[in-house]
């Protein structure tokens, strides 16, 4: 994990650079700010050294002293800035990915034991619809809907009158705000693991043990559950990091379509503004979260399958 986040902050940090000017260059035209101004700055900021030698004195503030350094734009910490945003976009990624494979595994199964019905069929439809669709435009459908019919909020995370209500109340607030964003993001990844899931099953029923439990009398439900699917699961939990990605990545989309305030709007407004430490820690705590999914990715397998541990 260590050398990944390296080779990605040191790619990012390049990439940033190669852009020309910074975030002092759109200070220079305003002729209400004198030059010596300007210099001042940039050589607090560190702007003043080569692309290098910046980045070698950022990692070592990060690996000495935690410190992701400051935001140019927002005149605060960066960390300071980051933590509430990366609090609000884990919980659109996790409420996304309790849908996900709330909806998936379940469905998946139903459409593999009914295979060849119209219940197999309706749920192809409505996943290939969910893979087509882009996630911009069911977007922009959703805010269509909730300002049509008045059933969910337009956007935000909150309402105006959050602070006032009860614990409950907030509470409910909350996941009022959260339906939408969290179903348009779950849609793609919903609609991909209820078709892996299906094809994984349909392959173990298939399998030689399964038509032994068969012979034997078993009850098909108990065949389904008991013997078909926890080795059915096994692919899926191994594409579990990789769920967790899409869902971070498709999370900076949703959040600044719907107004969500996540990682992902801050990073488009880091951006922008040409704030180059402010875009390194999102960037680097969003490659944490992708990397720790995929361990918890690991460690699943490990659980879910005893032969992975030998």
């Amino acid at each position: 994990m260590i050398p990944v986040l390296l080779g990605i902050s040191l790619l990012t940090f390049a990439v940033i650079q190669l852009a020309p000017g910074d975030f002092l260059s759109t200070m220079e035209l305003n002729p209400q700010i004198s030059g010596d101004t300007i210099d001042s700055m940039r050589a607090r900021f560190g702007l003043d050294q080569p692309w290098w030698m910046q980045y070698l004195l950022w990692l070592r503030n990060i690996l000495f002293h935690l410190d992701f350094g400051e935001s140019f734009s927002r005149h605060q910490p960066v960390f300071t800035v980051l933590a509430p945003a990366i609090l609000n976009t884990l919980v659109l990624a996790l409420a996304a990915a309790v849908l996900t494979w709330g909806l998936a595994i379940p469905l998946g199964v139903l459409a593999a034991v009914k295979q060849n019905t119209w219940i197999d069929r309706g749920s192809s439809l409505v996943a290939y619809l969910g893979l087509s669709v882009p996630e911009v435009f069911l977007a922009l459908l959703m805010i269509l809907l909730a300002a049509k019919t008045g059933w969910f909020p337009v956007s935000g995370m909150v309402s105006v009158d959050h602070d006032t209500l009860s614990p409950l109340g907030k509470a409910l607030d909350l996941l009022h705000h959260l339906v939408l964003p969290a179903f348009v993001l779950a849609t793609v990844p919903l609609a991909g693991r209820m078709r892996q899931m299906r094809a994984n099953l349909l392959d173990v029923l298939r399998a030689d043990y399964v038509t032994t439990a068969r012979a034997k009398g078993l009850h098909e439900r108990t065949v389904v559950v008991k013997h078909a699917l926890r080795n059915a699961l096994n692919p899926l939990i191994t594409l579990f990091g990789y769920t967790l990605g899409t869902l971070l990545s498709g999370a900076f989309l949703v959040e600044v379509v719907m107004s969500w305030p996540g990682l992902g709007r801050i990073t488009i407004e880091a951006l922008v503004a040409r704030d180059l430490y402010l875009m390194m820690g999102s960037v680097m705590m969003a490659s944490t979260l992708l990397i720790l999914g995929n361990l918890v990715a690991d460690l699943l397998l490990a659980i879910a399958d005893p032969r992975i541990q030998v």
